[in-house]
């Protein structure tokens, strides 16, 4: 059975201008438990940012996140996968790129979700290690 990627995909797009800090973003990431947030100016995507950008490209380098925009930081060039796509799709696109996320967005090009390797290992493999590891509750240190 064919599985499409809105059937998988994580919808709800969180998204933040690219002048936020990444304080704004890492505060969002937490209150909605996510690791990644898309950079959009109104309807254009203008690129993804996750939390190990945020660790990786500006705190490990000495940058003050509080005054650092998510522009400076944030993977430019998102790859992205239309909702109708089949989810076999979005596999191949994440393999021949190494990435495990993809940004889902309509053909006038509207963000309206992201698609992650976990998403796609509870869909279709859903007794997989990996697909147990994406269902987990999240460690938050408690």
């Amino acid at each position: 059975m064919t599985q499409l990627v809105k059937d998988v995909m994580t919808a709800g797009v969180l998204t933040l201008p690219p002048e936020a800090s990444l304080v704004e973003a890492a505060r969002l990431m937490r209150d909605m438990d996510v690791g990644d947030v898309l950079v959009a100016d109104r309807d254009r995507l203008l690129g993804m940012l996750t939390d190990r950008d945020i660790a990786v490209r500006s705190v490990a380098m000495g940058h003050n996140p509080h005054i650092m925009p998510v522009r400076s930081v944030c993977t430019p060039d998102v790859l992205t996968v239309r909702p109708d796509a089949d989810s076999s799709e979005a596999m191949r696109t994440m393999r021949d790129h190494g990435v495990r996320r993809l940004a889902v967005v309509e053909d006038d090009g509207h963000p309206v979700g992201v698609v992650s390797l976990g998403d796609l290992a509870r869909a279709r493999e859903p007794g997989s290690a990996l697909a147990g590891i994406s269902a987990a509750p999240p460690n938050n240190g408690a």
